[in-house]
C-alpha cells in the first residue's frame, strides 16, 4: 500500500512540533531507521495480558498464579518438551521456573548430581526463554535482562544450537557458568526472565486487601511489577481512607481484620500498634461474653488459644461499636450522601435490649452497651476518642502503608480502558431502563464516565498537600462513602447492613438490595450502552469486572451478556471457597484470543516446591479472534502508527528543505 503524499503546506502547519521531534531524530537516516523499526514492531504478535481480581490478601495463591502466568508457562513447557520428557520432568522444570531459589536448594539437599542437573536444566530454560522472548524486539528483551548477564543471555537466546560453528562456543558459555559457581544465580535470573516475558501487562481489578494475611506482600510485588494497572476496589479504598486518617475507615479496617482473626497485615505488614485497642477492650469488656463477635478462625493457619480468641472477640466488639458511632457521625455530617439510614444508634433502648427501625421493634443479639450514651448516641467516650487518635497516628505514620497507597494512587484509578476492554471493579450506576444514572457529587450532577472520573478526583484530593486541611478531611470522609454509599460505583447496593447483620436476627432487615447494574448486566444491550458511554470501540470489546464472586456450584457463569461481560472474581479468598466451589478466575488475553482460567484451591507454597504441586486449573476458551492479533491491532500499535505518521512528516520536511539536518 503506497504512502499518502505529504504536501509542503501540511509540513509547515506542523513546523513547531516537527522541530521538537527533530531534536530526537536530527537526520534523514535517523528518521528512516526509526520508521523501519516501528513498522517492524507493528507486525509482531500482540503481547499477552493477565487479568486478576479480588485477591483479598491471599499472597501465596497470588504469587503462584503470577509466577505460572495462569498456567501459560506450563502450557509452553508442554508444547516444547511434551514429546521428549516425562510428566515428572515437566513438573520439575515448571517448579524450577516458578520458585528457582527454593527448588535449587531442594535439589542439593536431595543429593542429586548437581552438575548434570545444571546442564540439563540450563539447556531447557534457554529453550523456554527463546520461545517466550520471540514476541518481542531484541531491544525490549534487552531492557528486561539482568545487567550482569545481558551479553551472555543475548548470545544464548539469539544463536541457534544447530549451527555447527557456534555449538562449541555456546557449550563453553554454559560450562563456564557452572565452573565459575554462578549456575544458581544464572538459572534464577533466567527463571525470573521467563516469568517476566510470559506476561507483558498485568491488570488488577481491585480488592487487594482484607480477609487473607498477606495484602502487604501482594502490594510489594505489584509496586515492583514492570507493566501494571490497577482499578480500585471497595476494600482498597477503605484502606486508602484509613491511610488518609479517616477514623471510620480505620475502625472498619480493624473490624474486618478482627472478624477474620487476621491481624498479620496490620501488625507485621504495616506495624500498626494494636496494644492500645487490646488494652481498651480488656478493660471495657472484661465481663462481656462478646458471643456475637467471635472471630472466624482459620485453624489451618493459626493456633490460637481460647484466651487469644477471647481477646480478639473483645477487640472486635470494641471497634465495631466505635464504627457504628463514627458511621453515624459521617452520615449526619454529609446529608447529601443519603446515608441517614445508617444512623441507628439513637434508636437503641439499652434497658430493654431492643431497637426500633421504621416503626418495628427488634430484639438485639447484644444487649450490653456500656459506652453508649442515649442522650448523645454517636459520641465517642473520652477513652474511645483517645484510642482512635492513637490508631490514627499509627496508620498515618506507617511508611510501608503510605508507600503502598501511593502506588495505588500512581498506578491505579476507578477504571481502565486498554485494548478495547473496559475494566472497573464493581459497577456503573444505571437506571431501571439501562440508562446512565445521574448522581450529585460535590454539588455537581454526573453520570457514566464522568461520574467515575469525578469520584476519582474527589478521592485523590485526600492526599493533595496543596489543599486546605478541611478539604482534605472531607475527601477522606468520601472514602467511607465509596466503601458503602448507596450510589458508590465500588459498592453497587442500596445499603451496607453491617449493623443489622451483626445485631439482628431478622433476615428481611439484613437484606442489601442490589443496584440496577447487577440486575441488568446480563443484558447485551445494557453492556453496549456502557461501552459506548466510555467510548470503547472495536469488534471485540468487553467489560471486565470483579467484586461479586461467581457461584459456580449454583450454576452461575462468569461469561455474561453474550460474551460482552466477563466476571473474574471466582473467590481467591479461602472464605469463599465453600460458597463458590472454586478458588478464583483469572483471564489471559494473548494474540489468538481470550482464555478464562478457573483455579482449584491452592495448598501452599511449601507444598508446591516440595512436591511440584501446581494449582489445578481448567481453561475455557472465551473468544478467539479469527486471526492472530499483532501489535498494530492494539492501543500501543495505534500509538506507534501515529508516531510513524509524525516521522513521515518530519522526513518530508527534511527532503523539502523546510527543516535542515543536523550532523
Amino acid at each position: 500500500m503506497s504512502k499518502p503524499h505529504i504536501t509542503i503546506e501540511e509540513v509547515r502547519e506542523d513546523l513547531r512540533y516537527l522541530r521538537l521531534l527533530a531534536r530526537d531524530f536530527p537526520t534523514v537516516s535517523s528518521v528512516t531507521t526509526e520508521i523501519i523499526n516501528l513498522e517492524a514492531i507493528l507486525h509482531l504478535p500482540k503481547p499477552t495480558e493477565h487479568y486478576l481480581a479480588d485477591l483479598h490478601g491471599e499472597h501465596e495463591a497470588f504469587q503462584h498464579v503470577l509466577r505460572n502466568a495462569s498456567g501459560n508457562i506450563k502450557r509452553k513447557v508442554n508444547e516444547l518438551f511434551g514429546d521428549t520428557i516425562g510428566e515428572d520432568e515437566i513438573k520439575d522444570l515448571c517448579t524450577l521456573i516458578y520458585y528457582p531459589e527454593e527448588k535449587l536448594k531442594q535439589v542439593k539437599l536431595a543429593g542429586c548430581p548437581i552438575e548434570n542437573y545444571y546442564e540439563t536444566q540450563l539447556a531447557r530454560l534457554i529453550k523456554v526463554c527463546r520461545d517466550v522472548s520471540s514476541k518481542y524486539t531484541r531491544s525490549k528483551v534487552r531492557k528486561s535482562l539482568p545487567d550482569e548477564y545481558v551479553y551472555i543471555i543475548e548470545e544464548l537466546l539469539h544463536e541457534s544450537n544447530d549451527i555447527g560453528n557456534k555449538q562449541a562456543y555456546l557449550n563453553a558459555i554454559v560450562r563456564t557458568i557452572i565452573d565459575t559457581g554462578r549456575a544458581d544465580h544464572f538459572i534464577t535470573a533466567l527463571c525470573y526472565l521467563i516469568q517476566r516475558l510470559t506476561i507483558d501487562r498485568l491488570h488488577i481489578l481491585g480488592d487487594i486487601f482484607d480477609r487473607g494475611p498477606g495484602a502487604h506482600h501482594i502490594m510489594d510485588a505489584l509496586c515492583d511489577y514492570h507493566h501494571l494497572d490497577i482499578t480500585w476496589g471497595n476494600h482498597d479504598v477503605l484502606w486508602m481512607g484509613a491511610a488518609a486518617g479517616n477514623t471510620c475507615c480505620i475502625a472498619s479496617v480493624l473490624r474486618l481484620s478482627l472478624r477474620d482473626a487476621n491481624t498479620t497485615t496490620l501488625e507485621d505488614g504495616y506495624a500498626i500498634n494494636m496494644v492500645p485497642l487490646a488494652t481498651f477492650a480488656m478493660e471495657q469488656y472484661a465481663d462481656d461474653p462478646c458471643e456475637i463477635y467471635q472471630p472466624r478462625v482459620d485453624e489451618e493457619r493459626t493456633n490460637f488459644t481460647d484466651k487469644d480468641v477471647r481477646l480478639i472477640a473483645q477487640m472486635h466488639k470494641a471497634v465495631s461499636v466505635i464504627e457504628f458511632k463514627l458511621s453515624g457521625q459521617i452520615a449526619m455530617a454529609h446529608p447529601e450522601w443519603n446515608m441517614m439510614d445508617r444512623c441507628l444508634m439513637e434508636f437503641i433502648d439499652k434497658e430493654r435490649g431492643i431497637i426500633t427501625i421504621d416503626g418495628n421493634e427488634y430484639e438485639m443479639k447484644d444487649k450490653l452497651w456500656p459506652t453508649l450514651d442515649p442522650s448523645n448516641p454517636y459520641a465517642l467516650t473520652p477513652e474511645e476518642n483517645d484510642l482512635m487518635e492513637r490508631l490514627r497516628y499509627s496508620f498515618m505514620r506507617s511508611e510501608r502503608l503510605q508507600s503502598h497507597v501511593n502506588c495505588l494512587l500512581m498506578r491505579g484509578g476507578m477504571y481502565v480502558i486498554y485494548n478495547s476492554n473496559l475494566m472497573f471493579h464493581a459497577a456503573v450506576p444505571i437506571n431501571e431502563d439501562g440508562s446512565m444514572r445521574e448522581v450529585v457529587f460535590d454539588g455537581v450532577k454526573v453520570k457514566g464516565k464522568e461520574l467515575l472520573k469525578k469520584v476519582e478526583r474527589m478521592a485523590r484530593a485526600a492526599f493533595d498537600n496543596d489543599l486546605e486541611p478541611a478539604s482534605r478531611a472531607k475527601a477522606a470522609d468520601f472514602f467511607w462513602y465509596l466503601w458503602c454509599g448507596p450510589e458508590s460505583p465500588l459498592f453497587g447496593k442500596a445499603k451496607m447492613a453491617t449493623f443489622e447483620r451483626y445485631l439482628l436476627s431478622d433476615k428481611e432487615v439484613q437484606k442489601e438490595p442490589k443496584g440496577w447494574y447487577y440486575i441488568l448486566r446480563d443484558n447485551a444491550e445494557v453492556c453496549d450502552r456502557i461501552l459506548d458511554e466510555f467510548g470503547v470501540k472495536g469488534e471485540h470489546r468487553h467489560i471486565i469486572n470483579g467484586h461479586v464472586p461467581v457461584r459456580v456450584g449454583k450454576g452461575e457463569t462468569p461469561i455474561k451478556a453474550d460474551g460482552r461481560l466477563m466476571v473474574i472474581d471466582g473467590g481467591f479468598s479461602r472464605v469463599y471457597h465453600n460458597r463458590t466451589g472454586i478458588a478464583g478466575y483469572t483471564l489471559v488475553y494473548h494474540s489468538r484470543g481470550f482464555e478464562l482460567v478457573q483455579h482449584a484451591p491452592f495448598t501452599s507454597t511449601g507444598e508446591a516446591i516440595q512436591n511440584g504441586t501446581d494449582i489445578q486449573s481448567t481453561t475455557q476458551i472465551v473468544e478467539m479472534m479469527g486471526k492472530r492479533e499483532k501489535v498494530r491491532d492494539t492501543d500501543i500499535g495505534r500509538g506507534i502508527m501515529i508516531k510513524i505518521a509524525d516521522l513521515e512528516r518530519l522526513l518530508a520536511a527534511y527532503r523539502k528543505g523546510v527543516i535542515k539536518e543536523r550532523p
